[in-house]
């Protein structure tokens, strides 16, 4: 662990997305070490709006946490750190990962104006273990990260570490968006669930089954954009089950019951621990 502060300049990236001539064609895992650039991290917080994302997520991940009897959290990508502080702020202890250096500062700084210190690891998923070496009661992979890996190998390597590093009846959180209605041309757009912030858009500029391509644009132009690959819902449930999580709930904007089209993201708890069903 270490505090993210002290990462050195030179590990910082550059100023400016780089997607050569194609950006569509732009499909690798690694690539989204080169999209967090620090002038995109820096407006982050713009897109997500702190006080606003609480509102409209209320006390979701904290009450179904509890429920489980979680007290010990790994957050897988913590970003700049909205959910790793929340849970701080709940009572839960927490260690914070992510795979952007540049995330990672800007997290650490966001707790320490908060009155917290984050016990912080700059990790890749597909080697978790080898940098973080605790069990937890829950893991959380959240704000639509899962989608950066676009190999299915990565994808199944990732889930593995994710189980590993829980305890026998540990649960993975994980969300994504819903790319099913994305695909299927049912994209409404302007919700805001996840992202809250003013006179922010984003928008999907190119949607293929291989690429999501969104472009996210603020107040003074400045304009930025993610490739990630679009996950369909059962295929996620699928690979869970496939790592070997015994059951796995889907919820749609926070509710358990929903049409298949209407949810902007859909939220996953891969359940590690096998649960007999009661018998009527």
């Amino acid at each position: 662990m270490h505090p993210a502060n002290a990462l050195p300049k030179s590990a910082l990236s550059p100023d400016k997305q780089e997607y050569g001539d194609d950006p569509h064609s732009v499909r690798k895992t690694d690539h989204y070490k080169a999209e967090y650039v620090q002038s995109f991290v820096n407006k982050w917080d713009d897109l997500i709006n702190w006080n606003a994302r609480a509102a409209t997520e209320g006390q979701f991940f904290i009450d179904q946490l509890r429920q489980r009897g979680v007290r010990r959290v790994l957050d897988v990508a913590t970003g700049t750190g909205f959910h790793s502080c929340r849970l701080i702020e709940n009572g839960f202890e927490v260690v914070s990962a992510d795979g952007s250096a540049e995330m990672l500062a800007k997290a650490f700084s966001n707790a320490r104006e908060r009155g917290h210190v984050l016990r912080t690891v700059k990790a890749d998923w597909r080697w978790l273990n080898r940098d973080v070496h605790q069990k937890f009661d829950a893991v959380i992979c959240l704000g639509n990260s899962f989608t950066h890996l676009f190999d299915e190998n990565d994808r199944r390597k990732a889930l593995a570490e994710f189980y590993a590093a829980l305890r026998h009846d540990g649960v993975l959180v994980l969300d994504q968006r819903n790319y099913d209605s994305i695909l299927d041309g049912n994209y409404a757009g302007g919700r805001t669930y996840y992202y809250c912030g003013d006179d922010v858009s984003v928008r999907p500029v190119h949607v293929d089954d291989g690429l999501a391509r969104f472009e996210y644009s603020f107040p003074d132009k400045s304009k930025f954009h993610l490739n990630m690959f679009p996950l369909r819902r059962e295929y996620v449930r699928r690979l869970t089950a496939e790592v070997g999580f015994q059951r796995t709930t889907t919820f749609g904007d926070f509710q358990e019951t929903y049409q298949e089209e209407e949810p902007d993201f859909l939220i996953h708890f891969a359940e590690k621990a096998y649960r007999q069903e009661s018998k009527s």
